[in-house]
C-alpha cells in the first residue's frame, strides 16, 4: 500500500532512523533493537482510522499473530458464542467465524468495524452470518448476550484507563455462561528497569511481498508516575522510485500483574491458566485464561 499522493508526511528523526543494507542488517548501533513480529508492543491500540494506521495494524498485528492459533484452541473447549472485545478490522472475528464459532466483535473504531463486514462478505455469507458488530467504547460497555469466551486479545486490557476496568471485568464476568473463559495477555515490565531506562527504541522489518521494503522503528516512553506509555512508530517504506515516510503514535497503561489479578478476584473471576513468554530480560508476554467463581 501506498501513501495517497500529495500527503505530506513527516521525515523520520535521523537519531531514529534504520541503517540498512540490501540484505537487512540489524539496525546500527544506537538506532535499538530489533525484535521478532510475534512480539511487537503497543499495535494493539493502534486505531486504525486512516489508511496508513490500517496499514501497519492488519500488517503487523494481523498475520503474525500466534495468539490465533491459541485462542481458537481455547475456544474448542468452550464453545461459543465468541465475544471478541476489541476486535479491530476482524483479525480474531473473522478466522473465528471461518471455523464456526458465532462472534461479538466489539470495537469503538467504525471504519475497523467495516473492514471486518467487508472481509467476512467477501468470505461468503455463511461466515458473515456469524458475525454481529458492535461500535463500543470498552470503558462503557453494556453486554445483553451470554458468552462461553470473551477475549481481550492483543493486550486490549492495556487500552484501558486502570479506573475504567474493574467494571469491564465485572461486566464480563456477569455475561460469561457455565464453563465459560475470559483470555487475554498483556505485556509485563520489570519496574526497576523502567526506572532505570524509561524510554527504550526498537526496529523490525515488515513482510511484504510487493516489491516494497518496510522498516518500522519505535520509540517507547514510558511514565511510571501516571502508569502509562507512549510508542512512536516511524514507518520507512522504499519502493522502486521513491521513499514514503508515516509516523504513527499510539498510548497505553503499564498493566501490574498483581493489581490485575486482584480486579479479577474482585470481579468474580479466577486465574485457571497462565502463560508467560519473554520477550527481554525485563519484558515478557502474559497469557491469563479465567473463569468465572462458582
Amino acid at each position: 500500500m501506498h501513501t495517497p499522493s500529495g500527503l505530506s508526511l513527516p521525515a523520520v528523526p535521523a537519531a531514529l532512523s534504520p541503517v540498512l543494507s540490501s540484505r537487512y542488517e540489524l539496525p546500527a548501533p544506537g538506532a535499538g533493537i530489533r525484535l521478532t513480529s510475534d512480539t511487537l508492543p503497543g499495535l494493539e491500540t493502534v486505531s486504525p482510522g486512516d489508511a496508513d494506521a490500517v496499514w501497519l495494524h492488519d500488517a503487523l498485528l494481523g498475520p503474525h499473530s500466534a495468539d490465533i492459533v491459541r485462542y481458537l484452541g481455547l475456544a474448542r473447549s468452550t464453545g461459543g458464542p465468541v465475544l471478541d472485545l476489541g476486535s479491530g478490522a476482524g483479525r480474531l472475528a473473522v478466522p473465528f467465524a471461518r471455523h464456526g464459532f458465532a462472534v461479538e466483535a466489539v470495537d469503538r473504531d467504525g471504519p475497523a468495524l467495516e473492514r471486518l463486514e467487508s472481509w467476512a462478505r467477501r468470505i461468503g455469507p455463511q461466515v458473515a452470518g456469524l458475525i454481529v458488530t458492535t461500535r463500543a467504547d470498552l470503558t462503557e460497555l453494556r453486554l445483553d448476550g451470554d458468552y462461553r469466551l470473551a477475549l481481550l486479545a492483543g493486550a486490549m486490557v492495556s487500552a484501558v484507563p486502570p479506573p475504567a476496568r474493574p467494571r469491564l471485568l465485572r461486566e464480563i464476568a456477569t455475561h460469561l455462561g457455565a464453563g465459560g473463559a475470559l483470555a487475554l495477555d498483556y505485556t509485563s515490565h520489570l519496574l526497576s528497569g523502567l526506572v532505570a531506562e524509561p524510554q527504550r527504541t526498537w526496529a523490525f522489518q515488515v513482510p511484504r511481498f510487493d516489491g516494497i521494503d518496510e522498516w518500522v522503528v519505535a520509540r517507547q516512553d514510558f511514565d511510571l508516575r501516571t502508569m502509562s506509555e507512549r510508542i512512536t512508530y516511524y514507518t520507512a517504506r522504499t519502493g522502486k522510485l521513491s521513499t514514503e515516510r508515516v509516523v504513527l503514535t499510539t498510548d497505553k497503561w503499564i498493566v501490574d500483574g498483581e493489581h490485575l489479578a486482584a480486579e479479577l478476584h474482585s470481579a468474580g473471576l479466577h486465574i485457571e491458566g497462565r502463560r508467560r513468554h519473554r520477550i527481554d530480560e525485563r519484558t515478557e508476554s502474559v497469557l491469563l485464561v479465567c473463569r468465572p467463581d462458582d
